[in-house]
């Protein structure tokens, strides 16, 4: 997207897209007998720059996802001071070295992959004198292209996980395989059946935030318990319809 473009043509194709989302959200959450609120629609920005991001808050998104931390950062500095409330999730891989950078400024982390980057994460907030909201990453399809624990990893590492006080886990994260609609909701469905079965086991921990579904497959996720779905070049690329 370049610097210098038609903004209201770009914010009527915005609202006609947003619009369209809506209508598939309201579908797929009446098809499996959920509310809308029920459902947290979270803008991934990734590919566009502040005066995009500001279009869209202006036709009522106020949920940014960033897969890189320090673009997160960027976004976060130069639009805070004027849209306050805003909020910022990091849905990317995180390298130990991003993380202080993060805290206070990522409300929500999707992608704790493993045992080690989410006790990096406990350590780190624990010296802000902070508890750090996070989702456990889930490789559900097995895909080796994908990040993510297992789910005999996440199992046997699950209760360690609990362990870390300065770490809050509230849900788990998906990235469903491309291609074929009916794969993809068998693996959202595999890790709503995981998210119950480790709440069945630790009645003492709520997960109730299930991040999948993005612009291809979302209809698919919400059918199966999605509350955060990430979208990107559904809202953001005009050229771009699901």
């Amino acid at each position: 997207m370049p610097e210098e473009f038609d903004r209201k043509a770009y914010k009527r194709a915005m609202s006609e897209a947003i619009n369209h989302i809506e209508e598939r959200i309201h579908e797929a959450c009446e098809v499996s007998g959920r509310a809308r609120s029920e459902v947290k629609l979270i803008a991934v920005s990734k590919t566009v720059d502040l005066a995009q991001v500001e279009v869209a808050y202006e036709l009522g998104l106020r949920y940014l996802g960033e897969n890189r931390p320090q673009e997160l950062v960027r976004k976060y500095e130069g639009l805070i001071g004027n849209y306050p409330d805003l909020h910022f999730h990091m849905i990317g891989n995180l390298q130990s070295n991003k993380i202080n950078s993060l805290l206070g400024k990522a409300e929500l982390i999707h992608s704790v992959s493993f045992l080690k980057p989410a006790k990096q994460i406990n350590t780190r907030a624990a010296r802000e004198d902070l508890v750090q909201d996070v989702l456990l990453e889930v490789n559900i399809s097995g895909e080796k292209s994908k990040e993510g624990m297992s789910s005999s990893e996440l199992k046997e590492s699950f209760e360690e996980l609990l362990s870390l006080d300065n770490l809050h886990i509230i849900g788990l994260m998906t990235m469903a395989p491309q291609g074929d609609l009916g794969v993809a909701e068998k693996c959202f469905e595999d890790l709503r059946m995981l998210r119950d079965s480790l709440e069945d086991a630790y009645p003492s921990c709520e997960l109730s935030e299930l991040s999948m579904g993005m612009s291809e497959d979302f209809s698919q996720a919400i059918r199966q318990g999605a509350t955060i779905i990430r979208l990107g070049r559904s809202i953001f690329d005009p050229q771009f319809r699901v």
